[in-house]
């Protein structure tokens, strides 16, 4: 069982009570970090999972009426119908009683369980392995929640119209590198980046980052850059808790992106790094 299926496992079998990231993780064999990263691909924040598969499981009693919609809400684990509502009317853009009155959920998009294709997650190519000299990048960089990464490619856009003309700007390879938040474990910061060899004369907006020297484990995805996630997936999903390597502090990963990737169509090779100890 891959590491997001025992966490999924985990959630599904205690998510009607009071359960704690760390828990979870503790569950799957994961770091709090890459957890939240791997679940975030799948299918976005853990909490916003809980929160779903609760709220989900609270609309047949809601349609059966059996219960009053305080019952329903302590059974889903809100302290009054106030907290319950907003979060129903967030979760379903109705209200428990427009949902109640109506008789039907029909028209309701409700959380189900994630169910994972174990076979799926096996398609992985060996990784290599390199050491790098301490680099430093500058670009453009934005925080973004696990799961909610869909602007990404805009500022690969905003990037891009930079690309090639950076001052002092280290040959034709973009970089896409995530960093965690500390005390942020559900959400990331993203830089779209080249290595430059000093930070003189930098366009607008731009932030720097130096990365160690330090030893990379290198893992290749073929073929749409959209499909990068089911890669993640399967790295950080079966591959790494048995890896018996231990990840280094900066950064968490990196895109690379070479002259076998077309930035103007998104498809061909991009290389992920992680680094370790």
């Amino acid at each position: 069982m891959s590491a997001i299926a025992r966490a999924i496992w985990f959630i599904e079998s205690h998510f009607e009570s009071d359960i704690s990231l760390e828990e979870i993780s503790e569950a799957a064999g994961l770091s709090r970090y890459h957890l939240s990263r791997v679940f975030g691909l799948v299918t976005g924040s853990i909490s916003g999972y809980i929160r779903g598969r609760r709220l989900s499981r609270a609309v047949p009693a809601l349609v059966g009426g059996s219960s009053t919609i305080l019952e329903v809400a302590l059974c889903a684990g809100y302290g009054s119908h106030e907290a319950f509502t907003r979060a129903f009317r967030d979760q379903f853009g109705m209200t428990p009683d427009a949902v109640r009155k109506q008789g039907h959920a029909r028209n309701l998009v409700l959380m189900e369980p994630i169910r994972m294709d174990p076979a799926h997650l096996n398609d992985l190519e060996p990784p290599r392995f390199e050491s790098l000299q301490p680099m430093l990048f500058a670009g453009l960089q934005e925080i973004y929640a696990h799961g909610d990464n869909a602007a990404i490619p805009s500022l690969w856009q905003r990037f891009n119209a930079h690309f090639g003309h950076i001052s002092s700007q280290k040959g034709n390879v973009a970089y896409g590198i995530c960093t965690h938040i500390n005390g942020e474990a559900e959400k990331f910061r993203y830089m779209a980046a080249a290595e430059i060899s000093d930070t003189g004369d930098l366009p607008p907006h731009f932030t720097t980052l130096r990365l160690p020297g330090q030893r990379y484990a290198v893992f290749t995805h073929r073929g749409h850059v959209s499909g990068i996630s089911s890669t993640m997936n399967r790295i950080f999903g079966a591959w790494w808790p048995t890896s018996g390597l231990e990840h280094a502090d900066m950064p968490d990963m990196f895109e690379r992106y070479d002259e076998r990737f077309d930035p103007y169509t998104g498809v061909g090779v991009t290389e992920i790094w992680l680094p370790i100890r």
